[in-house]
This record gives C-alpha cells, structure tokens and sequence, in this order.
C-alpha cells in the first residue's frame, strides 16, 4: 500500500519532462479549485437566501396555529384559556381571518383581513415591517395596517381622511342574493400603516382590530379563527401538539410554521438541490481534466512503468499509482478551494462587499453541512475520475 502512494506522490509534485503534461496537471488541479468555489459558493449563498427568506416567514407566522379542522371559526372558551396557560407557551393570540373585497375611490383588491387582539405583536413580530406609519393604536378603532402590495393595487397611502378605504364582507347565509346592496357588511377604514415582507404577504394582508373584524364578520365576541402561539423553546413542541391535539380533539388541526408554509419550503429546497446537481454536472465536466492528466502521465511514464512491472510490480499496483495520483490531485485542489471560498463566504458574511442594494448586502450563511456536501462530492468525483484513468493500465502498457 505504501509502495503505491509514494510512487504517487512524486509523480504528482515531480516536473516531467514534457512541459504539456504540466500544463494539462496545472489545468486539472485548477478546475478542481475554482470548480470547489463555485459549488460551495452556489451552496453558501442558497443558505443564505433560505435563511433571509425565512426571516420574514417568522416575523409573520407564529410557531403554532390552532385553527378549527371544519368550517372558518370557533368559540374561544375558558377550558381553551386554561388549556393555553402552558408553561411552555410564552404567549398566544386570537385572530380573524376572512377574505374581503376593498375599494378605494375607482380601484378594487381582494385580500384577506386580519383581526388581532392587542397581544399579536408578543406573537409576531410585524410591526418591525412597517416602513410607512405605525402599528394599530389601542383607541384608533377603524384603521388598518396595509401591505405594500394592497398599497400598489389601489394607490393608498396613509391618513387620507377625505377618501376612506372601503371594505365589503359577504353576509352570513345561504341561498340566492336578491339585493346586492343588502348582501354585504361594509365599513370605511383608515389606514395608519404599510407594512412590507414578501410579495405574496404584501398583497394579502389588511390588519384590523379583532373586535372590528369580528364585527365586519357578525361574529361573536369569542367568536374567532384561529389561536396563534408563541412557544419559549420551538424545540419543545412536538410535546406540547401532542398535549394540546389530545385535549382539543379531532376538531382542531395544530400547525407549525413549517407547515404553514410547506409550500415554500419545498420550493426552496427544491433550488437547492437543482443547483448542487447543475455544478455536480459541470464538476464532472471539468474532472475530465483530471481524466485526461492521468493518461497523460501513464504515457508519459510507460518506460518507468516497465520498469516497476519488471521489478515485481503487479498491474493492480501499478494501477493504485495513478489512483492515489488523481485522488491526491482532487483532494488538494479540494482542500485550496475549500479554503479560498470558505475564507469568501465568511469575508462577505461579516463585511457584505457585494451588495443587491446599496443597503443589502448579498447574503450568504456557512455552514458545516455544506462544506461536507462539497468535500464528498468533489472526492468521490475525484476518485472515480482517478479510478476511470488507471483502468487504461493494461499488460501492454508495460511490457
């Protein structure tokens, strides 16, 4: 074994006398570096979007939701009250959520509006959000928190008080409407403040006071939609769904925020893999470089070949050379680029020299998940690379 890798070593960091093998050695190990940077880079900075992604999903999702499994609402009791008074929960919440048609003067949006009771921003954070105006005050009863998108859509900005924000709500009810004009609650609303997250959230979300939303609805005061939950340790609530699904019964769905947006999550993670088999692709590409360095130097060593073959070497041994070669090869290219784009990814993480906005850096994450993706990729690409040139080796070579 030993034999093998010594051999290997000098041919690796040996000159040979032909200065076209080392050229072809310089471009192999290059392409192993820059294409180590680029698929750690790829790797980082999709982490680093996931994370800057995710970031507005907790500031507008709570850990859990409680939400009735049938229908649009139910009734807050005292035994949910006591139920809820946890110590593993650190606040919860009671919201109103409806789809409702706004007007405002000559153009129209359909969006959802959220009632939610004065302890919402111990749950969510989205007052943080808000570059226009301010948060719901406590006395302010008809006035809303917009999104941006609602905003755009219907060119309303804040504290217009000549042209009120008009919001309509089917009433409760069934059969045919006669009389349009009598078939929807309406209320004028004034909004204080926009808030801004992702497009999707932005153009989907007007929120209300509880009570004006409860009224807007013809619900009961402990009449709501859904119980939101701020947990002391998110790691803890598997334990605490189990307790509270066990109580509340089969008419009661808990989510987490995970599956409250499951949809994006997949599609993040789904990027994610596509991209990592993109750059495996063109890694595997560019290791035909590593291929073609091997065979290059089998040929050029064929005397020296002979030799050992003649001294006792058997062909597998021989072959081992020129796998430790192109495995040594691979694993310093590795190991440079590994160093070069860790040392990138931690330099823009903490200065943010590139920048999307003159106010947003880039952003990436490091993570020790991904620099074990890349080592493992790279090497076993490396090897098989290795393990394909030497297979050329045969007793006509070195006889």
């Amino acid at each position: 074994m030993k034999f093998p890798l010594y051999i290997a070593k000098r041919y690796l960091f040996s000159k040979s006398r032909s200065s076209a093998i080392n050229i072809i050695t310089l471009i192999a190990a290059l392409g192993v570096i820059v294409g180590t940077m680029a698929l750690f880079i790829v790797l980082s900075v999709f982490s680093g979007l996931k994370e800057f992604s995710l970031g507005f999903i907790k500031v507008s999702d709570p850990d859990l939701k409680i939400s009735a499994s049938v229908g649009k609402s139910f009734f807050f009791t005292d035994s949910m009250a006591n139920l809820l008074e946890d110590k593993t929960i650190a606040h919860y919440t009671k919201v109103v959520e409806e789809r409702a048609f706004f007007n405002y003067k000559e153009k129209s949006h359909i969006a959802s509006i959220k009632g939610v009771d004065a302890d919402y921003l111990l749950v969510n954070n989205i007052d943080t959000a808000i570059y226009v105006g301010d948060w719901l005050a406590k006395e302010a009863y008809n006035t809303v928190v917009i999104g941006s998108g609602v905003s755009a859509t219907l060119s309303l900005g804040t504290y217009d008080f000549l042209d009120p924000l008009k919001v309509y709500v089917p009433k409760p009810g069934k059969g045919y409407i006669s009389n349009p004009k009598t078939a929807f609650n309406q209320i004028n609303l004034q909004p204080v403040g926009v808030f801004r997250l992702t497009e999707e959230l932005d153009n989907k979300y007007v929120f209300s006071h509880l009570d004006l939303a409860q009224s807007l609805l013809n619900y009961k005061p402990n009449q709501i939609s859904a119980i939101e939950l701020k947990l002391v340790n998110v790691k803890n609530q598997k334990a605490l769904i189990d307790k509270l699904q066990s109580t509340l019964g089969s008419g009661f769905k808990i989510e987490t925020r995970a599956q409250l947006n499951s949809v994006f999550h997949k599609m993040l993670n789904t990027e994610n893999l596509v991209s990592y088999l993109i750059f495996t692709l063109i890694l595997i590409i560019a290791l035909f470089n590593v291929i073609g360095a091997i065979v290059m130097m089998i040929l050029d060593k064929r005397e020296n070949l002979k030799t050992l073959f003649n001294l006792g070497a058997s062909i597998s041994e021989i072959k081992k050379i020129f796998i430790y070669q192109g495995f040594l090869l691979t694993f310093f290219g590795l190991v440079i680029g590994l160093i070069l784009s860790i040392s990138f990814v931690l330099l823009q993480q903490k200065f943010g020299f590139i920048m999307i906005t003159s106010s947003l850096p880039y952003p990436v994450k490091f993570t020790l998940f991904n620099v074990l993706v890349v080592f493992f990729t790279i090497l076993t690409l490396g090897y098989l690379a290795a393990l394909i040139a030497s297979s050329r080796i045969s007793k006509k070579i070195v006889q």
